[in-house]
């Protein structure tokens, strides 16, 4: 069965609630009204969620969603794990802070030496931090959280633990906090096989899918292989799900839930082929759910309020460091930051002035190396390919998937509508029309009918790429003040 990717875009019902979006007091005596973060990161989850019509089971999610606001134009400004953390907590392109691909093991990407970071700039303001689970963000000193709970180890999904760990913290604080839960799910396991569902996890209901029951997403083929690996993936996402059940409920019963601003989303799009690591709309569209206290839920009758505003992970840290009252040094010479806080629109549904999104990506391993720039719109995406010579690599996790197995050896496959061969080679230049090619297939760069299109996006992503201090961008001067 296919599915319209863009079917479930929905309509929520406009509030003003940016006025209403101070905390309450806290349950716990306290002088100050406390303005409490929990940011909640998965890991490969792409926009599958129950509430859009999806068949995989997120009740938990759907839960939040109803309670807040689904973005359902929300992106990652790059789909790798590294680079797309890195962004979460500095509130920079990852060309821009130093983490141009994975952390760990021999790529041994890092953060430059002067980047602030979101634990750290809240630390300095008082906040107590911690973490939970997954970091995978170098070097952890610039990260600065007080605690480091239930460190994420190899192989381990033990979503229960995660969330009582995360209770207990909470509850022992006696100042604002923000808490970070990352987890490895649904990231695959081991030999990539797999998505760690080989035994029971205490507390977790097991939910198991039929091949027959998933639903095909459109940027892959409809083969054997692939549904069987589509359900194995199910099962993580929703065994995520029953973690977040029980992180929410901890932090109901620590006293602080209407005190916390709960921001869920993802680091990337699902490990499959044509989604993680591309800047193709599967590999960063996600999903973004914000629980803000005093938000307005007036006429909703329990239904998910959507918002359709294109927003970035570029916006998180700027969304919190609002929502907590806490800025950047004045002297830090990364600002301004790019993004914006997206708490003023929270209750709008078609919010003004946010119709485009940037995005960027070096490398994922370091032996998967293709730079690529990126602009997306209501109407176009625009893609710049500074290495076009060379081959799109494919990360190891995915390439040693059962559904890249399946695509490869069955003959004519096709990734989704796309071939293969354009998969693997793409030119310096990629244009598509989103409204008559949302599978972005047909590249109109070439064509002359576009060419004035073509230009407006290109000007628009170099004046990008100049602000941003890309240094893959010739004569550019970074901020050291070295020009490249």
């Amino acid at each position: 069965m296919k599915i319209n990717r863009r079917d479930f875009l929905g309509v929520g019902v406009a509030a003003a609630v940016a006025s209403s979006l101070s905390a309450s007091t806290s349950a716990k005596t306290s002088a100050k009204p406390r303005r409490n973060v929990l940011l909640i990161v998965a890991d490969d989850h792409g926009y599958d969620l129950g509430c859009i019509g999806g068949t995989v089971r997120t009740p938990a999610l759907d839960a939040l969603a109803r309670e807040g606001v689904l973005f359902t134009d929300a992106y990652a400004s790059v789909s790798s794990c590294s680079s797309s953390r890195a962004t979460l907590y500095t509130g920079l392109y990852s060309h821009t802070n130093g983490m141009y691909g994975l952390a760990h093991d021999v790529h041994n990407f890092s953060l430059l030496d002067d980047v602030k970071t979101l634990p750290w700039m809240l630390k300095q303001a008082g906040y107590a931090t911690a973490l939970v689970g997954k970091l995978h963000v170098k070097p952890e000193a610039l990260l600065a959280y007080d605690a480091w709970l239930e460190p994420e180890r190899p192989l381990v999904r033990d979503v229960a633990a995660m969330g009582h760990a995360a209770g207990k913290w909470m509850r022992a604080q006696n100042k604002p906090f923000i808490l970070t839960v990352a987890y490895s799910d649904p990231h695959r396991a081991g030999d990539a096989s797999n998505f760690g569902n080989t035994r029971d996890w205490p507390e977790v209901k097991r939910e198991r899918y039929q091949p027959s029951d998933v639903v095909i997403p459109s940027h892959l083929p409809d083969l054997p292989g692939v549904r069987a690996d589509l359900a194995e993936y199910y099962e993580a996402v929703s065994r995520m799900d029953s973690g977040i059940a029980i992180l929410l409920r901890e932090l109901k019963e620590s006293g602080y839930e209407d005190d916390t601003l709960v921001i869920y989303l993802s680091d990337n799009g699902r490990p499959f082929p044509g989604a993680k690591d591309n800047l193709y709309y599967e590999g960063i569209h996600l999903p973004l759910i914000v629980r803000a206290p005093g938000a307005s839920k007036r006429g909703l009758r329990n239904r998910v309020r959507f918002n359709k505003a294109m927003v970035s992970w570029i916006d998180i840290t700027p969304t919190i460091l609002d929502w907590t009252g806490v800025a950047p040094p004045k002297d830090y010479r990364y600002l301004p930051l790019p993004g914006r806080s997206i708490l003023p629109i929270l209750g709008e549904t078609d919010a003004k002035g946010w119709d485009e999104v940037f995005a960027t990506h070096s490398f994922h391993e370091i032996d998967q190396y293709y730079p690529t720039r990126s602009l997306r719109t209501r109407k176009y995406s625009y893609f710049l390919n500074l290495k076009p010579e060379l081959e799109v690599p494919i990360a190891s996790d995915v390439a040693l998937s059962p559904s890249w197995k399946a695509i490869t050896t069955t003959p004519g496959a096709k990734l989704g509508k796309r071939t293969l061969e354009t998969f693997h080679h793409r030119p310096a230049e990629e244009l598509y029309d989103l409204s008559a090619d949302p599978d972005e297939v047909v590249n109109l760069a070439g064509d002359e009918k576009y060419a004035a299109v073509l230009a407006d996006l290109r000007q628009q992503l170099d004046s990008w790429r100049t602000k941003t201090h890309d240094p893959w961008q010739k004569g550019v001067t970074d901020p050291f003040g070295r020009a490249h």
